[in-house]
C-alpha cells in the first residue's frame, strides 16, 4: 500500500485530534516516559507535553512520510519508524510509563490479541482509542462499489477494518490488578463545502479509503485507464445520497470507541 500523505491527513486536523484529546485527559496520574503509538505526523506531542510538561515522548509510526513530517514540524521531539506489533513483542523500544494511541490499532492485524501484551509495556496505563464506524454508510458504500465491475478487478475485496465495542475491550483487558475505563462516542462532524469533490469522500481518502484509491491509482498507472476517476465519481454520488451536501457544510457522524486500562 502507498504510504500515507501527511498533507491529506492534516486537512481535517482539529476533527481527527478532538477524539486524542478527551482520551488525554482521562489518563490518570503523571508520566515521565511515553510511548505514541502510531503517532502520524507528530501534530498530537504537544497535547502529551501539555498534559504532562516533562515527559519524555516517544512517537512511533509505520509511515517514513508521517516521521519526517513529525521530525520537521517538531526537531525537538523524538520520532521513529516503529511497528506495533514489533513494540507489543518487547524487540522495539524501552517499556514506559504510558503507552498511549490514536486511532491506529484498526490498521494492525490481530489488534485485539496484542492488548495485553501492550498493556504490559506500559508501568502504569495503556490508552488507546480507534473508529467504530466500520458500519457506517461511508464504509458501507466503499465496499459496495469496490466491489463492482471494473473497480473489483483491480482493487479486490476491501477489509473491513472492524474494531471492538467497550463492553469487548473491557472482556480483553480486565484482570486482577488493573482497573478498564471503556466508552464510546459519535461526534458529529460538520465538514466544510469543498470545490466539487465530496466533503466525506476528501475526509476518508486519507484514511479509510486510502488503501482502496491506492489500488485503482496503480492499476490505471499499469494499464493506461480512468478507474480511480470513475470510482470517485460513482462512489460521490453514492456519498451525496447518505451525507447531503447543505449550504452550511455536510454531517458526519463519527463512533469512537476509548479504552483506558490503569494498573491498581
Amino acid at each position: 500500500m502507498a504510504d500515507w500523505t501527511p498533507t491529506d491527513y492534516l486537512r481535517f486536523a482539529d476533527e481527527r485530534s478532538r477524539p486524542f484529546t478527551e482520551l488525554v485527559t482521562r489518563v490518570p496520574g503523571d508520566h515521565t516516559s511515553i510511548v505514541d503509538l502510531g503517532c502520524g505526523p507528530g501534530h498530537l506531542t504537544a497535547v502529551l507535553r501539555s498534559r504532562w510538561p516533562g515527559a519524555a515522548v516517544i512517537g512511533l509510526d509505520t509511515s517514513p512520510a508521517m516521521i519526517d513530517r513529525a521530525r520537521q514540524a517538531d526537531p525537538q521531539g523524538t520520532y521513529a519508524v516503529g511497528d506495533v506489533t514489533d513494540y507489543a513483542s518487547g524487540s522495539s523500544r524501552d517499556d514506559a510509563d504510558l503507552v498511549i494511541s490514536n486511532a491506529t490499532f484498526q490498521w494492525v492485524p490481530g489488534h485485539r490479541d496484542l492488548l495485553p501484551a501492550l498493556a504490559d509495556r506500559a508501568r502504569r496505563v495503556l490508552a488507546f482509542s480507534v473508529p467504530g464506524n466500520h458500519d457506517a454508510p461511508s464504509h458501507v458504500l466503499l465496499r459496495e462499489v469496490a466491489a463492482r465491475e471494473p473497480y473489483a478487478t483491480a482493487v479486490g475485496p476491501v477489509e473491513v477494518r472492524a474494531t471492538g465495542d467497550p463492553a469487548e475491550y473491557l472482556e480483553i483487558l480486565a484482570r486482577p490488578g488493573w482497573t478498564v475505563d471503556t466508552w464510546e462516542t459519535t461526534y458529529t462532524h460538520l465538514l466544510p463545502p469543498t470545490d466539487g469533490t465530496h466533503p466525506v469522500l476528501r475526509w476518508i481518502a486519507a484514511t479509510g479509503a486510502r488503501p482502496t484509491l491506492a489500488a485503482l491509482a496503480a492499476y490505471d498507472a499499469a494499464h493506461d485507464t480512468a478507474l480511480q476517476d470513475a470510482f470517485e465519481a460513482e462512489y460521490s454520488a453514492a456519498l451525496a445520497e447518505a451525507y447531503p451536501l447543505r449550504p452550511y457544510g455536510t454531517a458526519l457522524a463519527f463512533r469512537r470507541v476509548f479504552v483506558v486500562a490503569a494498573r491498581d
